[in-house]
């Protein structure tokens, strides 16, 4: 390849890690857009090493937001098991509810990744998905909620797990999914956020850490392009999550709603 060829790939690596680290955070599914995005700038990335490197990008970033959350969590989660201390207990339950969320997700996720690999990822797939998310975030958009923390049971982790198992078909947001099932168990807005991004944890420290082998593996890894769609997507996730948590503490979902609804209808009729 010659030095322009080099340039525009790079280009294009940068802007799909910057897309990707964008579109993780808000609920109008990431992995959605990148199908969508490949597409329309022709670029087939061989190998796992980009969507691993590029989701451990938006995992870095939703740790830094949310590391006052991880260690008061942390400290009084510890703290509690050791003194028992009644105080604590809310903190230690919550980090409960997080590990029973979890379990859906893994188990759906090794029965039928396989499967949503081969037959869901499509364009068409992912335009009737985003239209699913769209629906979900509309149906939510006036919720308020009345649970705090302290009022999560192991029936709403349970649903709100689920939802995120979903949220592995392409077109489905994660944070969307989780976001909704949320609410409709009666969360509110900010304890519905937190939930769902701790929740995010560690559903994508678990892959990050099984894909190290297929990292590895990969022969067709380039350091450099993937080194940089890393960094944009850390930066993107960052900012998006921040500009994420302003819009749901002003309830103002129903913006993504009509986001989902004209995306989903641009890629129906025209891709």
């Amino acid at each position: 390849m010659d030095a322009a060829t080099d340039l525009l790939l790079l280009l294009k690596y940068i802007f799909l890690g910057f897309f990707q680290g964008i579109t993780e955070p808000i609920p109008i599914s990431s992995s959605g857009h990148l199908i969508i995005m490949r597409k329309l700038l022709d670029v087939e990335i061989q190998g796992l090493s980009f969507e691993i490197l590029v989701n451990f990008g938006s995992l870095i970033a939703v740790l830094l937001v949310y590391r006052n959350d991880i260690i008061r969590l942390i400290k009084n989660g510890t703290q509690f098991m050791l003194t028992r201390d009644t105080a604590l207990k809310g903190d230690f339950l919550f980090i409960v509810f997080l590990v029973v969320a979890t379990i859906p997700t893994g188990i759906i996720g090794l029965l039928l990744e396989d499967y949503i690999g081969a037959k869901l990822s499509g364009v068409a797939v992912v335009g009737v998905t985003l239209l699913i998310t769209g629906i979900a975030l509309w149906v939510i958009r006036n919720l308020t909620g009345w649970k705090d923390d302290n009022d999560i049971t192991v029936k709403d982790a349970l649903i709100v797990g689920f939802a995120q198992s979903i949220a592995l078909v392409p077109g489905i947001s994660r944070s969307g999914a989780t976001v909704v099932a949320a609410m409709l168990v009666g969360m509110s807005r900010e304890t519905a956020l937190r939930f769902s991004f701790l929740l995010y944890i560690p559903v994508s420290l678990g892959i990050s850490v099984l894909s190290i082998g297929d990292l590895i593996k990969d022969k067709n890894f380039d350091i450099i392009p993937n080194l940089l769609a890393f960094m944009a997507s850390i930066i993107a996730s960052f900012y998006a999550l921040k500009w994420f948590i302003n819009i749901m503490k002003k309830g103002n979902l129903k913006y993504f709603a009509f986001y989902c609804f004209i995306v989903s209808t641009l890629v129906i009729l025209f891709l």
